[in-house]
């Protein structure tokens, strides 16, 4: 694979001729600027050196944008670090809750209220269950990701979840889920279906959606209120540390990556997708960088919208206190190895060590900073 074929240069190809071809919003340019601008000289760096060999190089800033490939490698492996020591040794579960296509125009004039009513219906539905004494009668937990995209990067709104498999009852004992099924998702996807239409009408009739005239919103949800809604779920079987690079793999995944982009020929850009119809099967697309573009902005957030969140007893007000609690009622303890990280990146400011590339010995160390040089043309 040509390791120039990345996502700059997409955007390059894509914004050669006009500097606004597909109507961007602000919130669009600002991420295109901040992808373009990804470890160049535009961000300014750090010239580091080897104090065992004297080698050197030059490491530009990266800009940290959520929708930027080359930024969420390490933020998703940063984020599972800080994830371990809430993992108990219980069994989860992967739940997927997902948004008819149907509604995709409406997340395009109203993404803040539809992904909003996706992550409250989906805990409310989860939370019921869990707290319904015919099931496990407690408190749930889970731990929830937004994604907007499919294979192709058209618009595919659905929430990966994570769940412990039991609850916490008011006695603060530990209830197990029973067997590998959580809950019936055919249950799961009615009262699902059913929170959200009620949540859109409440927000209709509040002036969220007010992009959309009555008449339409009624006949939408009677619509969707005919159809069944997809639900998916299954067991992880893995142990601690397998949970958390799972949740990982979905925490800072986002809608295209580098490694997705084969070639560029022209101005059309190859892309990798797998395609789920055919048993994953491999295939190549070829579209317009000014397309794959316009889809990969399909997947843009809002500014400020939190995109992973956490609930019932893993909710930031109360998790420490419950985890100990179930901890204890588990006669389990944390197992993370923590010191020795906390102590190396003490020895050095807080900075990771790097290792030096070219004599393995040493250690890459900051000698300068370089100040943010404006790219010609940008």
């Amino acid at each position: 694979m040509n390791a120039t074929v990345d996502l700059q240069r997409v955007l390059s190809l894509a914004l050669a001729e006009q500097r606004e071809p597909l109507g961007m919003s602000s919130r669009q340019r600002q991420v295109c600027a901040h992808i373009r601008d990804c470890r160049t000289p535009a961000l300014g760096g750090l010239r580091q050196r080897c104090g065992r060999c004297d080698y050197e190089r030059v490491r530009y800033h990266s800009c940290r944008d959520r929708h930027c490939p080359k930024c969420q490698g390490k933020a998703s492996a940063k984020w599972a670090e800080r994830q371990s020591a809430q993992v108990l040794p219980v069994t989860y579960h992967h739940l997927v809750f997902t948004l008819p296509s149907a509604l995709n125009g409406w997340v395009s004039l109203h993404p803040r209220a539809l992904y909003g009513q996706l992550f409250a219906s989906a805990w409310a539905t989860l939370s019921a269950f869990c707290a319904n004494t015919r099931r496990l009668g407690g408190q749930g937990a889970m731990t929830a990701v937004l994604h907007t995209w499919g294979q192709t990067l058209t618009r595919h709104v659905h929430l990966h979840c994570l769940v412990p498999g039991g609850v916490l009852s008011e006695a603060q004992q530990w209830r197990s889920a029973p067997g590998t099924t959580l809950f019936a998702v055919r249950a799961l996807s009615r009262r699902f279906r059913g929170h959200f239409v009620a949540g859109l009408r409440q927000r209709a009739t509040a002036g969220e959606l007010q992009r959309l005239a009555p008449a339409e919103v009624d006949a939408m949800l009677d619509a969707l209120m005919a159809h069944d809604w997809v639900v998916y779920a299954k067991p992880c079987l893995g142990h601690t540390q397998g949970v958390v690079e799972y949740l990982a793999r979905y925490s800072h995944r986002v809608a295209l990556s580098d490694s997705r982009l084969l070639a560029i020929e022209g101005e059309r850009v190859a892309l990798r997708y797998r395609d789920y119809r055919a048993e994953r099967q491999a295939r190549t697309l070829w579209l317009d960088a000014e397309e794959l573009l316009r889809r990969f902005l399909l997947h843009v957030l809002p500014k400020g919208l939190m995109r992973i969140r956490h609930y019932g007893f893993l909710a930031n007000c109360c998790r420490a206190e419950r985890l100990a609690t179930i901890r204890a009622a588990l006669q389990a303890t944390d197992t993370v190895a923590e010191a020795e990280r906390c102590r190396q990146r003490a020895e050095h400011g807080g900075v990771a060590v790097e290792p030096c590339p070219r004599c393995q010995d040493g250690v890459l160390q900051p000698v300068a900073r370089l100040a943010p040089t404006r790219i010609e043309g940008g």
